[in-house]
This record gives structure tokens, C-alpha cells and sequence, in this order.
């Protein structure tokens, strides 16, 4: 005796997981929808420091002039970038400054420009008081 089974199950299954595997593609490119293309997260005409930005620039000796440098020409890290808690899109930059310091810039566009949320020097640990 063979084992047969129904005509057109096999298909069904494939058909199945073609539609599941395009649904995963569809919502992760849709997570992601803040990553594509859009450059604003590089906008540095108009720059506005949290006081928490401010207070981490000041005690890890980084100035803005690094900040903008880091902004224009460092590298996208989508791992530490996405939608926060408030739904706005937050970009994590990386880079090296002229300074010599591996730097992280997190930052949100706002209005015409963007707002600077923290600063990392990624290398060296800072004493720094800025609850």
C-alpha cells in the first residue's frame, strides 16, 4: 500500500508559508519604515541639546563642533535606533571625532532640526552627576 496524500496540500502549505514569510517582510520593513532614505536624522543647520546632552558633552569634554561631525559622518547603528516610547524615530550615530573619541550621538528630528538627546564616548567611562 502507498501512502498518498491529499491532492493539493503540499501546495497549500507552500502557499501558506509564502504568505507568512511575505507578512514578516512586510512588517519588519514597516518597523523599520524610519530608516529608509530619510536623511532629516543628519540635519545639523538647527541643533537643540537636552540638558541631559549638555550636561554628558560637558563632564566626557566633547563640543558641538564633534557633535556635528559625528551627525554628518557617522554610521547609522539600527540596533541602538527605533521608535521610543513616545513614537517619535530616535537615531543612534557613531564615529570617531577629530578628537580621537569613539563618540554616540542619539538624536530625533524636531521642527526644522534636530534634537540631541545624549552623547556616549563609547571607549572611556565618564564620572559624570547629570540625573
Amino acid at each position: 500500500m502507498s501512502r498518498r496524500s491529499k491532492p493539493g496540500s503540499k501546495w497549500q502549505a507552500v502557499i501558506v508559508l509564502i504568505a507568512a514569510l511575505l507578512t514578516l517582510f512586510i512588517l519588519q520593513r514597516k518597523d523599520n519604515a524610519g530608516f529608509d532614505n530619510d536623511e532629516s536624522f543628519r540635519n545639523i543647520s538647527h541643533l537643540v541639546f537636552t540638558k541631559h546632552a549638555e550636561c554628558r558633552m560637558d563632564c566626557r569634554q566633547i563640543d558641538e563642533s564633534e557633535i556635528k561631525e559625528i551627525i554628518r559622518n557617522g554610521k547609522l547603528n539600527q540596533d541602538k535606533s527605533g521608535k521610543s516610547d513616545r513614537g517619535d524615530y530616535t537615531y543612534a550615530l557613531e564615529g570617531v571625532s577629530h578628537d580621537n573619541q569613539t563618540i554616540r550621538i542619539v538624536v530625533t528630528p524636531q521642527d526644522n532640526g534636530l534634537l540631541v538627546i545624549t552623547v556616549i564616548d563609547l571607549k572611556k567611562e565618564w564620572a559624570c552627576n547629570c540625573d
